[in-house]
């Protein structure tokens, strides 16, 4: 049962936020369902930060890094906005069951599993759309498509140029409509090494050729995930199980905002990004608590899962996620510089 809230803090969650005001780009903004990573993409130009529409991006790293809940918590976001998805699933994968976890509903979205990298973005060039709505395409991933050529011939594209070539012929087409359908458009990829980086070039490139990172307006590079194990006790035998992940994305490249902004998302298998955990640790480290705190709320408990539940209990998701932005702003404007306006 959930305890009922204290005056003060009833009092706080239902205080009025007074938030910075949408420019032209940001009338429109998708969340990635993690308050630091969308504050890391554009907290400098919107309160909370986020993705806006009519964009390419583009979210590689390893394997089982969390690109693809990153996805799926996207276009969950745009349902919930009155928004509409496309959904690419090459790889056929997508877990439909476990994608309602996001509040993403398959049966209100257009599915598909294409093979090829035109069927992809011929979908997006001809799918009518309200351009007064947020309309996500969501593909996982571009590694996954082949070509005409690579398909119908036993020698397949011994070159593995057709595949570059392709991407770049159907960006250009594509991208320029963006804007007059109101579509945001985010594709995971994977990474390759780079065998011809040499000792002082960048090690892992993403596949697919130079044009996905060159019209991607926003490029998010996922790194290495760490395990994240649970152990229990039953009748004095322990039990251990990998429940989780946790990684780390870095704004690899932005037109929105600044870029190289990291941010840490945290994953639960059975949950998906753990934004109050990554919060609450958030506000921890920076206001240097010995416990953990909500403002001036301590929680209940000890541990971080006794902080967790006793912020779900009092509905404090809210006024912990404002306090993140807070802080967060707070950081963010000691690293402005202060300088004349430039004589032109």
């Amino acid at each position: 049962m959930s305890k009922p809230l204290g005056k003060q803090v009833q009092q706080r969650v239902n205080k009025p936020v007074s938030k910075k005001t949408h420019d032209g780009d940001f009338n429109m903004v998708v969340s990635t369902g993690s308050t630091l990573l969308d504050l890391c993409i554009s907290g400098g130009r919107v309160h909370g930060g986020g993705i806006p529409t009519k964009i390419l991006v583009e979210a590689f790293g390893p394997s089982g890094s969390g690109k693809t809940v990153l996805l799926s918590e996207m276009a969950g976001d745009v349902q919930r906005k009155g928004g509409n998805v496309m959904f690419h699933d090459p790889e056929a994968r997508l877990n439909k069951q476990f994608a309602r976890t996001f509040d993403l509903k398959p049966e209100e979205m257009q599915y598909d599993t294409p093979d090829k990298i035109p069927q992809v973005f011929q979908a997006v060039r001809k799918w009518d759309v309200p351009p007064n709505k947020i309309n996500g395409v969501f593909t996982d991933s571009l590694a996954a498509l082949s070509t005409d050529m690579e398909m119908g011939s036993d020698e397949g594209d011994k070159m593995g140029m057709r595949r570059a070539k392709e991407f770049s012929e159907e960006l250009r087409r594509t991208c320029r409509l963006f804007p007059t359908k109101n579509i945001l458009m985010v594709a995971s990829n994977q990474v390759r090494v780079n065998q011809n980086a040499g000792p002082y070039g960048q090690k892992y490139i993403s596949p697919g050729g130079e044009a996905i990172g060159f019209y991607a307006s926003l490029r998010l590079r996922f790194s290495t995930p760490t395990k994240i194990k649970r152990a229990i006790n039953i009748k004095g035998k322990k039990y251990e199980r990998v429940v989780g992940i946790e990684t780390e994305v870095e704004v690899y490249k932005s037109s929105i905002w600044k870029p190289y902004g990291k941010a840490p998302l945290i994953i639960y298998f059975d949950y998906g990004i753990d934004d109050i955990r990554a919060n609450l640790k958030y506000v921890k480290a920076m206001t240097k608590e010995t416990v953990y705190m909500v403002n001036d709320t301590k929680c209940d408990g000890r541990s971080e899962d006794d902080a967790i539940h006793f912020v779900e209990e009092n509905n404090m998701e809210v006024e912990l996620k404002e306090q993140v932005i807070t802080l967060w702003e707070g950081l963010e404007n000691k690293f402005e510089i202060e300088r004349k306006k430039k004589m032109r």
